[in-house]
């Protein structure tokens, strides 16, 4: 009798226990993680199923800290009013602004990704990339990667992080050559220099040590948690949830149940 793969038993690889010890992978805790390894290490060391590298290290620790935080954003307004609704609910509150983290804000690298990865597999790349940059001004819709409402004329961020990745003689560069030849046709098709974001330039580091592109968003979440615990601090320290809701209140008036009615002609 043959066995599918659907009968076959789920296994684990990321962590087992016994009385007296606790293991990641094949990894001890108490005697190979505890005081010698770093949060970051460990993470990419579950998460990538490798030991990392040192590159990958110094391209994860620098695409946390840029992902943790960009002031009142819809993810820490969310948060801080939830907080001030359910003080006693720190979690929910975290969990409330990590909701955001999606393919507007902050996760937008997985929207990018997936264009650098069409790119890089295409015959064409400069041709491959000229039909997504006219796809979405078809769409009317601004490139996953590209353009910011703050940063002008270019994202600050996204030129550090690109040219920190080009320093790194161990990485392939695929992904960074992929993200640039798409800039160029964003660039032809838009008429003028649209910037690269930080989210893009996320999308290409990331790609480059080797996280794929579905997982790309869960480094947002895991660094802008952080993010929005300190927003929690903040909102103990220094209440602002009360003003934001008196703001909106007052400055989105009320017109009754006719307003969207129009008239009669």
């Amino acid at each position: 009798m043959t066995t599918t793969t659907a009968s076959k038993t789920p296994v684990t690889r990321l962590c087992t226990h016994t009385l007296t010890s606790l293991h990641y992978r094949d990894a001890n805790l108490v005697e190979d993680l505890m005081g010698k390894k770093t949060f970051t290490e460990v993470m990419l060391m579950q998460i990538l199923g490798r030991t990392p590298r040192g590159v990958d290290l110094r391209i994860t620790d620098v695409v946390l800290i840029v992902l943790m935080e960009h002031g009142l954003t819809p993810s820490a307004i969310a948060t801080r009013l939830i907080y001030m609704s359910a003080p006693e609910n720190l979690q929910g509150a975290v969990s409330a602004g990590l909701l955001a983290v999606g393919s507007s804000f902050v996760g937008t690298m997985e929207n990018c990704s997936g264009l650098l990865d069409r790119i890089a597999a295409a015959q064409d790349p400069e041709a491959e990339a000229l039909t997504i940059a006219r796809h979405y001004k078809g769409l009317k819709s601004p490139v996953p990667g590209f353009g910011h409402h703050l940063h002008k004329p270019v994202d600050p961020r996204a030129y550090k992080l690109l040219e920190m990745g080009r320093a790194e003689a161990e990485l392939k560069g695929d992904k960074i050559r992929a993200l640039e030849t798409l800039s160029k046709a964003v660039d032809t098709v838009a008429g003028r220099p649209i910037t690269i974001n930080a989210t893009g330039a996320v999308a290409a580091l990331l790609g480059e040590i080797g996280v794929p592109t579905a997982v790309m968003r869960g480094f947002a979440v895991i660094s802008r948690a952080a993010g929005l615990v300190a927003h929690i601090v903040e909102e103990q320290q220094s209440p602002s949830g009360r003003f934001i809701w008196d703001t909106v209140e007052h400055a989105i008036p009320f017109v009754g149940g006719d307003a969207d009615q129009g008239t009669d002609a």
